[in-house]
């Protein structure tokens, strides 16, 4: 019989992400690229949640239905996600996302497993390895110090051959 740890034995980990679409809703443009993650088995989606900010500030889910109806003209259709739902996601999880947007603004909250990392991930765990710290470094983030790395080496540059 195997023990509840070997259950979760051959998850990734698991991230989410909450993406705004101020003052609208999504055009379906990104999603291609979703489908294309999940198809490939790099990912698996958990939930997948869309939630709306009123001007007045009341924050309440979006049935996908009913947000797929205002889809761009790309034809993206965001029903092929309806029903992607774990349950993880509740209704703090969507407060907590609503103050993170603003009014009049939609978002998509994205719960999902790194299928990739999984079979790294179970061999770190096999081999006595346990996770003390994880991050992510923004674009913008990277791009400035990536700027910032390269003036530097520019200055030096420039004052290794003055006089």
């Amino acid at each position: 019989m195997s023990s509840e740890s070997d259950a979760f034995d051959d998850i990734g980990p698991v991230d989410y992400l909450v993406v705004e679409y101020p003052g609208g809703r999504p055009t379906g443009e990104a999603l291609p690229y979703l489908v294309d993650l999940v198809d490939r088995g790099l990912i698996r989606i958990l939930d997948l949640v869309f939630v709306r900010k009123g001007e007045d500030g009341a924050v309440a889910a979006v049935d996908i239905a009913d947000l797929a109806r205002g889809t761009g003209a790309d034809g993206a259709d965001l029903t092929v996600f309806e029903g992607a739902t774990s349950g993880l996601l509740g209704r703090e999880d969507i407060e907590e996302a609503g103050q993170a947007i603003g009014a009049g603004s939609t978002a998509a909250i994205l719960l999902y497993e790194n299928r990739w990392a999984a079979p790294f991930a179970r061999a770190l765990r096999h081999n006595g390895a346990r996770l003390v710290a994880v991050g992510r470094i923004p674009v913008q983030d990277l791009v400035a110090a990536l700027d910032s790395a390269e003036a530097d080496v520019e200055a030096g540059a420039e004052a290794g051959t003055g006089s």
